[in-house]
């Protein structure tokens, strides 16, 4: 009985162990898996975590670096703003020192045409520039019917280059009266660097109010193409004015001026040290009108007049003196080709006879786009 009992204890305590030793067999083989499984699992966070903040530190870099330029952008157009509000403070002479000086280049290959049609609409306003400058510069001003007051048909100049008043009324024989002059002639542009621009930048040059002025016709002509060495107002209080314009003009469109151009400049300037560049287009200084350019061309008709009237003294050992008489204008010269006719502007200045005037040889209602007398402006 007793040796029953025992063995059937050790029978029970057999199957115990057994299924103890395979309990723990179990749990080791779980474990190991779930160890392998969580550390996988920690890898692939960490690896996410690190692409996160990969993308989130190109992402901070690229919006520093777009606000950096976004702030350059910025300051670059503070720079040109002050520079624009700057250029009516800088001083003539010290510009004119930074300026280029070389020699005249070729006039070779200068056209008006290189510089674009003449007179475009380049700010797009409706208006060609000859119009914009005569609104511009000319008071009481009256326009055509029809245009937006663009066409200027009267109005009244004070001009800077004769300190004369003119009447301006448009017409085939009136409009010339009032011109409008390139104070840096192109063809002396052409010469000191304007070759080198793009035709953008030399149509610009042409029509930028900031080297147009509204002037006396006449003195227009006479000054022709010349710079400060060949010709200045003959009104002196404008002097200063005038050279420091045409000194603002080379340094914006980056021209040269001769030996000689610049001596005349510095000679100006220096009766006038502290002039400053001009800042915006037209006359910046009210310009004082001594007389009409009517009263001028009548004043030595009525002088003449006055001395013929005049009492002269009486002496016995001579007779009175009378004036003498004023000699006759020249007679325009004889023309040769009276019968010319040209086909094109283009035609006229490749002959250097542009602008031509009504009445002129080869002047045609064609050439004259505006009706106002002067083709091929």
């Amino acid at each position: 009985m007793n040796t029953k009992i025992t063995r059937t204890l050790l029978a029970i305590l057999a199957t115990f162990g057994l299924t103890l030793s395979l309990g723990a067999c179990s749990f080791d083989g779980s474990t190991v898996t779930d160890a392998s499984t969580t550390s996988q699992s920690q890898d692939a966070d960490a690896a996410r975590k690190a692409q996160e903040a990969a993308d989130a530190k190109a992402k901070e870099e690229a919006e520093h670096k777009a606000k950096q330029e976004a702030e350059q952008r910025e300051a670059q157009q503070a720079r040109e703003q002050q520079a624009n509000e700057q250029a009516g403070k800088t001083v003539a002479l010290t510009v004119l020192e930074e300026l280029p000086v070389k020699g005249r280049a070729p006039k070779t290959g200068y056209s008006r045409d290189q510089f674009g049609p003449a007179w475009s609409d380049v700010d797009h306003n409706g208006c060609d520039t000859r119009n914009d400058i005569l609104g511009r510069d000319l008071t009481d001003k009256t326009y055509k019917a029809n245009t937006h007051d663009c066409v200027v048909t009267s109005g009244v100049l004070n001009d800077p280059y004769t300190a004369t008043r003119i009447d301006f009324t448009r017409g085939q024989d009136t409009s010339t009266a009032v011109q409008i002059d390139h104070v840096v002639a192109l063809s002396n542009a052409w010469q000191t660097g304007a070759q080198q621009l793009s035709k953008e930048s030399r149509k610009n040059l042409a029509n930028d109010p900031y080297n147009l002025l509204a002037v006396d016709g006449p003195a227009n002509q006479q000054k022709s193409d010349g710079d400060a060495a060949t010709w200045l107002p003959s009104n002196h209080a404008f002097r200063c004015e005038y050279v420091a314009r045409q000194i603002g003009v080379k340094y914006k469109y980056s021209l040269w001026v001769t030996q000689a151009e610049h001596d005349a400049m510095a000679n100006v300037l220096n009766a006038c040290p502290t002039q400053t560049i001009p800042a915006d287009g037209g006359v910046e200084t009210p310009v004082q009108v001594e007389q009409t350019a009517q009263n001028q061309q009548a004043e030595a008709p009525a002088q003449q007049q006055e001395t013929t009237a005049a009492p002269q003294p009486t002496q016995e050992a001579a007779p009175a003196e009378t004036a003498a008489p004023v000699a006759p204008a020249p007679a325009p010269e004889a023309n040769n080709d009276a019968n010319v006719s040209y086909k094109n502007c283009a035609a006229v200045r490749a002959a250097g006879k542009a602008p031509l005037y009504r009445g002129q040889p080869g002047y045609a209602p064609k050439l004259d786009r505006d009706g106002d007398g002067i083709a091929c402006e």
